[in-house]
């Protein structure tokens, strides 16, 4: 039984966060869990505890019932609806501002000098 809902579970937050065009890291990061860690809920291979199920129908709109596969049209009251990403935003952009996210200050600054030199190659 505990896998059958593992794999519902997985299929379910698979399905919706392509629907919302974002990566298993993406998702990851904003439930605040590893990258790795999401990939084997994706795959069906575990269930999360109440508060990152919790936090993981948040993220990608879906209400707990259909996460779960149980019948239900509306999304949980206490689910808000993300805001949809950028469609200017492609996931490359988004894996280098969580990487910057992670520099130190100098590093940060050598990155942006290099990002202005190429914005004006290719402007």
């Amino acid at each position: 039984m505990a896998k059958k809902l593992a794999t519902r579970l997985g299929e379910s937050a698979r399905a919706a966060r392509q629907r919302l065009n974002l990566t298993q890291e993406d998702v990851a990061e904003r439930i605040g869990i590893a990258t790795e860690v999401y990939g084997r809920l994706e795959r069906g291979n575990m269930l999360p505890s109440v508060p990152t199920f919790r936090k993981l129908c948040a993220v990608l709109g879906l209400s707990a019932d259909e996460a779960l596969g149980l019948s239900s049209e509306s999304p949980a009251t206490w689910a808000p609806t993300p805001p949809p990403p950028e469609a200017s935003e492609p996931a490359e952009l988004r894996r280098l501002l969580r990487r910057a996210r992670q520099l130190d200050r100098n590093s940060l600054r050598v990155l942006s000098l290099v990002a202005a030199h190429l914005g004006q190659k290719n402007g």
